[in-house]
């Protein structure tokens, strides 16, 4: 058994772990709430969006925008990897990560190529250890996601995509569904899917007048609405990692309390062993005098 000045040391080392693991909690829940109300007010801007682009590709059928046409053959695949700077946070980015590497099997097998764009440093590290082609990346986002940081690398899949060098576009990123549960998503981004532009829609369409033309207004529309599609995901993303980190710092601080309570369990029997061995010691020299 160790002694009693190495059970002390242990314990003042796991009551400050324990600390820095309370505040990282208590942090991560005041920046979870932040994220998910931001999370929150994104969605309408994107339902709205997306209503209007299906109105007015209705209203036009003469005219299809390459980001809703579906290739007869899929050679060439771009997959935007929508990760966390930092860690600690659970196994957020491992789930996420081992889908995206499930997907780029499956492909590999069929002979497709694939490039990628990473948004976060996790995801781009393990990119680049697979050797996967990263022809874009963002890293340190901080805690608000910006638009006009993420319209950069996200576009030059989405060019690639228009001019057709791109067959199809996954987005990997992870769901946020409540405060104790994260589920990693990777889904098709472009081309856009007949049930995610005809969810909402109308039975009836509207004659518009457009300037300056409709085919300008619907192809600035579509690659409005892919930006913000990309924004929630990266939104999502975020409210997950702080709900995972939230939740991975609480179990560390309750695991380092019970780490507390064996080693002081430890040092009281190391503490009554030494005074027992002690009085013993007193008592056989008394009795030897």
């Amino acid at each position: 058994m160790a002694g009693s000045k190495e059970i002390r040391t242990k314990i003042k080392s796991v009551q400050n772990t324990r600390k820095i693991t309370k505040a990282m909690e208590m942090v991560a829940a005041s920046k979870m709430r932040k994220a998910q109300d931001r999370m929150r007010h994104s969605r309408p801007y994107a339902d709205k969006v997306r209503n209007i682009a299906a109105h007015l590709a209705g209203a036009n059928a003469d005219y299809q925008h390459p980001f809703l046409i579906k290739r007869d053959e899929v050679r060439n695949v771009g997959i935007i990897v929508v990760s966390t700077d930092k860690g600690l946070c659970g196994g957020l980015n491992t789930n996420v990560l081992r889908l995206v590497t499930n997907r780029l099997r499956e492909l590999e097998q069929g002979g497709v190529k694939v490039r990628a764009t990473a948004i976060g440093n996790k995801g781009f590290g393990f990119l680049s250890r697979i050797g996967v082609p990263v022809v874009s990346h963002i890293v340190q986002l901080g805690d608000t996601p910006h638009l006009d940081k993420l319209i950069g690398p996200v576009k030059i899949l989405l060019d690639a995509y228009g001019e057709g060098e791109l067959d199809a576009v996954y987005i990997a990123y992870t769901r946020f569904i409540n405060t104790m549960k994260q589920e990693p998503v990777l889904e098709q981004l472009l081309p856009l899917s007949e049930e995610r532009m005809k969810e909402d829609s109308r039975d009836y369409s509207w004659d518009y007048i457009y300037e300056p033309d409709a085919q300008s207004v619907l192809d600035e529309l579509l690659l409005r609405y892919v930006e913000s599609l990309v924004f929630q995901a990266v939104a999502e993303n975020m409210a997950s990692e702080q709900s995972a980190r939230m939740v991975a710092m609480k179990a560390a601080s309750d695991n380092a309390k019970k780490v507390i309570d064996d080693l002081q369990l430890s040092y009281n029997k190391a503490r009554q062993a030494a005074i027992t061995k002690e009085l013993s010691e007193i008592v056989g020299g008394a009795a030897a005098v």
